[in-house]
């Protein structure tokens, strides 16, 4: 959650200054990949990948449940969605969550990312998706409703290597931006492309390995609390 917000704050450059005069209001941004996908503007393509595997304490002596257990459990849910750096969520089903983030700085405005998150738990993976995002913010950046597109894919698995357990994580992290004014349209997509690619690929470096240490510290205080409810 908190590589979107960084994510969402880093390209005010995309956007065009001119418009800045607008007066604030509030209104609703919403990333639509099928009008942009329709459109025929020059659009830049980033992406970010990173793969992190530790590995996970034993409670085995102790009898706690598999970290599969924690995942499908409330807090488990709460941890992978990292609740507490949110602004507010909210359950929309028994498996989608609605997660906005505390307001940004962006274009001299104040937005508030608002992100739609599937999040799917079996005994064998946990799977979380964005399915939808928008900003809660100002006219200026309602009309850029049609002029991005993001998408992310969280795969988490674990599996057992000499008695030892490992959790495996890939992200992969897919933005489209238009690009419509200047003087980026004068110039190639990768003058775009190659900086926007190296911010969100570092960005993501850094970012998943403090999820996943923050995940396994909310998996720590869970087995605790089961333990003490059990003796």
């Amino acid at each position: 959650m908190t590589a979107a917000k960084a994510l969402l704050s880093s390209f005010p450059s995309i956007f065009p200054h001119q418009s800045l005069i607008s007066s604030r209001r509030t209104g609703v941004v919403r990333a639509s990949r099928a009008k942009l996908s329709e459109s025929n503007a020059r659009k830049a393509n980033l992406s970010a990948r990173k793969k992190e595997r530790i590995l996970v304490p034993s409670y085995s002596k102790i009898g706690a449940g598999h970290i599969s257990e924690f995942l499908n459990h409330p807090s488990g849910v709460e941890a992978i969605l990292n609740t507490r750096s949110l602004q507010s969520f909210q359950s929309l089903d028994s498996n989608l969550y609605r997660c906005i983030l505390p307001q940004i700085q962006l274009l001299n405005f104040e937005v508030a990312p608002v992100l739609d998150l599937l999040v799917r738990s079996t005994e064998e993976d946990c799977i979380v998706e964005l399915l939808s995002c928008k900003f809660e913010g100002s006219e200026l950046l309602e009309r850029q409703n049609d002029r991005f597109s993001a998408s992310m894919r969280n795969h988490i698995t674990w599996e057992t290597v000499d008695s030892k357990s490992f959790l495996d994580v890939d992200v992969k992290l897919n933005i489209s931006l238009e690009i419509y004014t200047y003087p980026f349209i004068l110039l190639p997509e990768s003058t775009v492309e190659g900086p926007g690619n190296l911010m969100m690929q570092a960005l993501v470096d850094r970012l998943v390995p403090l999820h996943v240490q923050q995940l396994l510290q909310d998996y720590d205080k869970w087995v605790r609390r089961q333990q003490k409810v059990l003796q």
